[in-house]
């Protein structure tokens, strides 16, 4: 097959599509032929070295851990799900990578939507994931007013929409530029950084119960502070939150709830007309390098997604 790849780490020119081994499914897994893979800012730190995880990497290693695809293998005691079947989701997030080529390995999985475009699907898997995962921490349902600190991001635009179809109430922050970008997802924009407080009050009256930081930006102590409680608040991305009290929530955590059922929720709520999933820009796969590129930048409004049209090779 044909795979984006990285055979050392450094900027977005190390990466090249050529011929990889193709990988097979697993007990509990599925293989698709991509028809689109998303690019998050995990992908960027990894082909750079400066995630702790690099390590762990085998060179040269396929970057990418969402894709949506037609399933063409399906793994032992797996059901509910036939070779010909279109599905969205994510590969095994302890393999770091995976998704940006022909074909992938889910380990999490739902059914595609038909009236969703395959790079929505692409988009959608760890993202959706996380932001259930960290709603069911939270204990977010009907009648919950949640602020989500960084509103405007992959994650934090999921978790936005998903609060609301619980019957949530939520604030998003976000930069100047983000305020018309984070209101059209069903939120209360306001503007992130120091004097967060106060502006939350003038744009929200009311008890804010529980708050999610997914932007890592310094908050959270302005965030126990809004919520009363460092109880009240989980992040993805601050790992200075355990020493105020806050839980850190970044996957694979015993005793931590399984977010995957979020997928078959979102894809739901997708065809209700509840949900969506915001594109940033969409790449063929041969130009994942300016893909890579795109994603280091900021702001993050919108996923990233690699297309793979049928027949690569």
């Amino acid at each position: 097959m044909f795979a984006v790849q990285f055979d050392r780490f450094g900027p977005p020119e190390v990466l090249s599509v050529g011929p990889f081994p193709e990988p097979h499914a697993g007990r509990g897994q599925v293989r698709v032929r991509v028809r689109a893979a998303g690019v998050s800012p995990v992908d960027v730190v990894l082909r750079e070295g400066r995630s702790p995880s690099a390590e762990r990497l085998a060179l040269p290693h396929i970057p990418g851990v969402d894709a949506a695809g037609v399933i063409d293998e399906v793994g032992p005691d797996v059901i509910g799900v036939a070779v010909g079947d279109e599905v969205f989701g994510a590969v095994d997030v302890s393999r770091l990578g995976g998704a940006s080529a022909e074909f992938a390995v889910l380990a999490f999985w739902a059914a595609k939507p038909a009236s969703m475009s395959w790079e929505e699907a692409g988009a959608g898997g760890t993202s959706i994931e996380t932001a259930t995962r960290v709603l069911d921490l939270l204990d977010v349902r009907e009648g919950t007013t949640l602020l989500v600190d960084g509103a405007a991001g992959g994650v934090g635009g999921v978790a936005v929409q998903l609060a609301i179809a619980r019957g949530a109430r939520v604030v998003g922050t976000g930069g100047p530029d983000s305020q018309e970008f984070i209101a059209g997802l069903g939120a209360v924009p306001t503007i992130y950084g120091p004097g967060l407080p106060e502006r939350v009050r003038a744009r929200h009256d009311g008890r804010i119960d529980v708050a999610l930081d997914v932007a890592g930006a310094g908050s959270l102590p302005e965030l126990v502070a809004i919520t009363g409680s460092a109880a009240s608040v989980v992040t993805i991305a601050d790992f200075t939150g355990p020493r105020l009290g806050v839980r850190l929530s970044v996957g694979d955590l015993g005793g931590e709830p399984d977010g995957r059922h979020g997928l078959a929720v979102a894809a739901a709520i997708f065809e209700q007309g509840r949900f969506r999933l915001p594109l940033r820009e969409v790449f063929p796969l041969a130009q994942a390098a300016r893909a890579h590129a795109l994603a280091a930048r900021g702001p993050r409004r919108g996923k990233i997604v690699l297309a793979v049209p049928p027949g690569t090779a």
